[in-house]
């Protein structure tokens, strides 16, 4: 050995290797290698402070705040039945709900569609006054 004084002994019992490059736990304060980091590597008795999770509803995706000691199943299932917000009617609204004027056309488009001859709303197809038989003023009321 030629530099004692560099680096540090993993604080696991099985491994006990020379690291130069040691990591700190940053629950239980011990050093360890590169392969005894994680928590579970090492089996930290210290975890539990810093592994939090946060439950998320999975209804109306709102995240759920649990206490220490508090079971995230039992928080989140008193959360759907007391205050959640979902709503299941929002889930079903139709998109596509501008239905096109041109006599014959069922087409409906998600945004409208006005002509700015006539006014009436089409679909993609029929946007264009020529399609649609536009009985609006001859003028066109932009200069594009």
């Amino acid at each position: 050995m030629e530099l004692p004084w560099l680096g540090e002994h993993c604080s696991e019992r099985t491994c006990k290797q020379l690291d130069f490059l040691p990591l700190k736990c940053d629950a239980c304060g011990e050093v360890f290698c590169k392969d005894h980091i994680r928590y579970d590597d090492h089996k930290c008795s210290s975890a539990y402070k810093k592994n939090v999770q946060v439950p998320v509803c999975p209804l109306c995706n709102t995240p759920i705040p649990v206490q220490k000691g508090e079971i995230p199943d039992i928080v989140v299932g008193a959360h759907i039945d007391k205050n959640c917000k979902y709503n299941p009617a929002q889930q079903k609204q139709k998109i596509f709900t501008n239905k096109c004027t041109k006599p014959g056309c069922k087409r409906k488009e998600m945004m409208k569609v006005v002509c700015e001859q006539c006014g009436g709303s089409f679909c993609i197809k029929h946007r264009h006054p020529l399609d649609h038989d536009c009985r609006g003023s001859s003028q066109p009321i932009s200069k594009a």
